[in-house]
């Protein structure tokens, strides 16, 4: 059985339950019981507050866990960085008031900030040579300037819209951050293999993200310039249809390049387009 940490709530929490059933694990979500037992995978799920999953994986009290990035380079704990997962997607950010005048990293020189990463915090202050006062604060770090607490703040950053609604300006990102899959260095060979399992379903599902199955009709004279516009995943597959003169063509394309592809597909001859969503991807 392997055992992975996973925060308790919130929108990493939303991500990686909805990772887990793309991968065909079923878990409770009953936030009343601590650890669940998926019944139809060998996994048991352990709900934590995410600053405690980096030293719960790095102890061997879970397996694996999955966990903001900037939660695991905050802790420093020893464990092993498996896949990152592209979901939870934030940056850790110094931001100051907008009235205040701020002209450079110099301006942080002698300042108060307040921020719940005080380690990474810290370590970017002596890379850039500036002795700030760091001031430790949890919860809600962001009102911190406007009740005199700070003179700027160090805090998560998503859309910036609460840094907007209290008056602050984000001015220096000094790291990005994602949801990571960590390991314990000393899992044994059994669960191992339950984390390769694991690993080749998520694989199948990353895969998958933002790709279109696209199905056309094509005039068989010109298959080959359709196919030499189609960036899809290897060679394309090219059917005869019933009708004399015309071919199936099947292939997957990315959505950031979909719309571009199709109107030269339309110019080539294309027709009878027809678009699916990719739910799994085995490369």
């Amino acid at each position: 059985m392997l055992r992975i940490a996973v925060q308790s709530k919130g929108r990493l929490y939303e991500d990686t339950m909805a990772l887990l059933a793309e991968a065909g694990i079923k878990v409770s979500s009953s936030k009343r019981t601590l650890l669940v037992q998926s019944p139809n995978f060998p996994i048991e799920v352990l709900y934590l507050r995410d600053d405690d999953i980096p030293q719960s994986v790095a102890t061997g009290v879970a397996d694996i866990g999955i966990v903001g990035e900037n939660e695991f380079v905050e802790r420093g704990e020893e464990a092993d960085i498996v896949r990152r997962l592209g979901f939870s997607r934030c940056r850790l950010s110094l931001a100051v008031p907008k009235q205040a005048g701020y002209d450079g990293l110099h301006w942080f020189e002698g300042r108060k900030i307040a921020t719940s990463y005080p380690n990474i915090l810290r370590s970017f202050m002596e890379r850039n040579g500036i002795r700030a006062d760091i001031h430790v604060i949890t919860g809600s770090v962001e009102i911190s300037p406007g009740i005199g607490l700070s003179d700027a703040i160090f805090d998560i950053v998503s859309s910036g819209s609460t840094l907007v609604s209290n008056n602050l300006s984000e001015v220096e990102v000094v790291m990005k951050s994602e949801a990571l899959l960590i390991g314990h260095r000393g899992m044994d060979g059994r669960k191992r293999e339950i984390l390769d399992e694991l690993l080749f379903r998520i694989e199948a599902v990353k895969s998958a993200e933002d790709k279109k199955y696209v199905l056309m009709n094509v005039p068989s004279e010109r298959v080959e310039e359709v196919v030499a516009v189609l960036p899809g995943a290897k060679s394309p597959t090219v059917m005869p249809l019933a009708q004399e003169g015309w071919s199936s063509v099947h292939t997957v394309l990315d959505e950031k390049c979909f719309w571009e592809i199709i109107s030269r597909l339309k110019e080539l001859g294309a027709q009878g387009i027809l678009v699916m969503p990719v739910e799994k991807m085995i490369l």
